[in-house]
């Protein structure tokens, strides 16, 4: 048995150390009843078997022990048996046989291929100007479609390779084009073609991993590959922020399902959380909540061995006494369950909300398909409270789109902002964005985002001449300098170093609408270092016609939902106490979970010059450590109930 590849996007280089523990130990299970959990109400649970387990399920009595223990934490409705990995291949009797001992389960089964080329600590595909290596690919693809009607492509379907034929082939094309070319090629000649000569029926499902702002250097087309498959899967392992190499904010297990529902309406199968690089076992869990509040209508779990693992609790050192969304201490008391009874647990608590909530909404994000720029910037949006729905298309009848860089890839890009503009609705562009366009933009405004730079330590709300409110301090934070015309743009938040200013959100008026220009640091994590004054003041400018806004912290993330539902989810180590604000009077919240009403507090809103606006009314929510809450906005504004 040759060992499973490392996976930076679905598992990480140790975790064959791991497994290898696992199926050499035995099983030992870890939960205190056999008995099998209900099934979601709201979603399917899967969990995906790598060639190496099946291989090792040769071993009648392990598979069965390893079953009972798995299946007694989360229930189970489906397994992807996998056929090929790193020139591991199962045969056909093997395939057959655990098929068959998982539908006797009354599990449904399905098929998965990894084509990854040899294991190496960093990852090589095969080599797709290789005759020999598309042989294989399409070998590969014909065997397991006799066995599947629906086959799962694992993360390795991408081309990374430079090999003498590749760079004969390429040409002067650049690797991203060149590799696009390829893949949508071999796709259709190698892998869906063949089967389904094989197999008429089957359908092949192609994964997208977590990078996904990097897809066409390597080959991962969504502009073609979702019209070639039969269906797509979405990556959404986030682990560790801070300690893993892609450093992946957590807000993308939510975000990446809702960008790639736009690009494939119908089609995304689900979301696909891994069991590594975590330090605590609430991360783990916000990554099965966040694909779920995402609206995924499947949850996989990778990967089998992973399941009968032992979770420990991990660093909570923040949070011990508490009783936050994922109760460890509650739920398992002094014993250490394995990762089936953590996501059985996770998944569990989050689906009675699940089925209470509407369809996502959010502030329309637009990023042009195989596109790069700021990349990964929508997720920390997202982390410091700014509900984000990622469109591949240009949202024309969103009232408020965000461009941040990447948006450059599109060539009429400076068009569709004028149109936009001209029609009544607002755009906010990054400053990252205003640098690449440098003066394609000065038929609407005079703008630049200058090489100078300015570290500000104290921030001011400000509308028109004048004196601004004080909006808090932070550690000097390095931002880009923008310059502007005065009286022609107005800085609506100013960040000021030694007394020196420098626009963090401007706007200038285009039109019927409004072009702001957010400025973004060097960091992006600096984002979370803003004041709460801040960042308060930026989601009111940019979520302007959302039902609901947040006046907080960072690292508090917002999912509001079209039937008057929204959940509030901290990913702070700290408990927090927050503020939600609706417009008018007369409304209250009501917790989805408990039933509890909310009492609001009613106001007049400060208009942006600080005199009295509309009537608002906001109510504090407080969050332990890595938690949610979600809820029903109920009674109609202007009223008093």
């Amino acid at each position: 048995m040759q060992p499973l590849p490392g996976k930076r996007c679905c598992g990480h280089v140790a975790w064959f150390a791991l497994l290898l523990s696992v199926l050499a130990t035995g099983v030992k299970a870890q939960n205190n009843s056999a008995s099998q959990p209900p099934p979601s109400r709201n979603f399917r649970v899967a969990v995906y078997i790598p060639v190496s387990v099946v291989e090792h399920m040769r071993d009648r009595a392990w598979l069965e022990s390893s079953w009972k223990q798995i299946s007694s934490g989360v229930h189970v409705d489906k397994v992807y048996i996998e056929t090929y990995r790193s020139r591991v291949i199962a045969d056909d009797a093997l395939i057959e046989s655990v098929k068959k001992f998982f539908t006797d389960q009354g599990v449904q089964v399905a098929g998965g291929i990894a084509y990854s080329d040899f294991d190496t600590a960093q990852f090589r595909s095969f080599c797709y100007t290789n005759p020999e290596d598309r042989a294989y690919v399409k070998h590969v693809a014909e065997l397991t479609a006799r066995h599947f009607n629906e086959i799962m492509l694992d993360d390795f379907f991408f081309n990374n390779t430079k090999d003498l034929s590749d760079i004969a082939a390429k040409g002067t094309q650049s690797w991203s084009g060149f590799r696009l070319k390829l893949m949508d090629e071999a796709a259709r000649d190698l892998v869906v073609d063949p089967a389904r000569a094989v197999n008429p029926k089957v359908k092949i499902i192609i994964k997208f991993p977590n990078w996904y702002p990097h897809f066409q250097g390597n080959g991962y087309d969504l502009a073609v590959e979702p019209k070639i498959f039969g269906g797509i899967y979405t990556g959404t392992e986030t682990r560790d922020g801070e300690i893993t190499d892609q450093h992946l904010q957590p807000y993308e297990s939510y975000e990446i399902v809702r960008y790639l529902d736009n690009v494939a309406s119908g089609r995304n199968g689900g979301g696909w959380v891994d069991t590594y690089d975590i330090r605590y076992v609430d991360r783990y869990a916000e990554q099965l909540w966040d694909t779920m509040l995402a609206k995924a209508p499947q949850m996989m779990l990778f990967e089998w061995s992973g399941m009968l693992r032992p979770a420990p609790a991990g660093n909570r050192e923040g949070w011990a006494g508490l009783h936050p969304s994922f109760d460890y201490a509650q739920w398992f008391g002094d014993r250490t369950p394995d990762y089936a009874a953590v996501a059985g647990h996770a998944l569990n608590e989050i689906d009675p909300l699940i089925g209470k909530l509407g369809n996502p909404a959010g502030i329309a994000v637009y990023r042009p398909l195989n596109s790069s720029g700021e990349d990964f910037l929508a997720n920390y949006l997202g982390e410091i409270g700014i509900p984000v729905e990622m469109y591949p298309v240009f949202p024309g009848d969103a009232h408020t789109v965000v461009l941040t860089e990447a948006a450059k890839f599109d060539p009429q890009i400076v068009a569709k902002i004028k149109a936009h503009l001209m029609a009544g609705g607002n755009v906010a562009i990054t400053s990252g964005l205003l640098h690449a366009l440098g003066d394609k933009l000065d038929d609407i405004c005079e703008l630049r985002s200058s090489d100078r730079k300015i570290t500000p330590s104290a921030y001011w709300g400000a509308y028109g001449a004048g004196g601004g409110a004080n909006l808090g301090t932070s550690a000097p934070i390095l931002m880009p300098k923008i310059d502007f015309m005065t009286n022609d743009a107005w800085p609506l938040i100013r960040g000021t170093a030694n007394g020196g200013g420098a626009p963090i959100l401007l706007m200038d008026r285009y039109g019927k609408g409004i072009l702001y220009v957010l400025t973004i640091p060097d960091n992006f994590n600096d984002l979370y270092a803003l004041p709460a004054g801040v960042l308060t003041a930026l989601r009111g400018y940019l979520g302007a016609g959302l039902p609901v806004e947040l006046d907080g912290p960072s690292q508090v993330s917002l999912f509001p939902y079209d039937n008057d539902t929204f959940v509030v989810e901290s990913f702070r180590g700290d408990p927090v106490t927050v503020s939600v604000t609706l417009a008018g009077t007369g409304k209250r919240l009501r917790n989805l979970a408990t039933g509890e009403e909310i009492e609001g507090k009613t106001a007049q809103a400060m208009n942006r010059r600080g005199s009295a606006g509309s009537e608002q009314t906001s109510f504090p929510i407080t969050l332990q450590p890595h938690s949610y809450a979600g809820f029903a906005i109920e009674g109609k504004a202007g009223t008093s109930q």
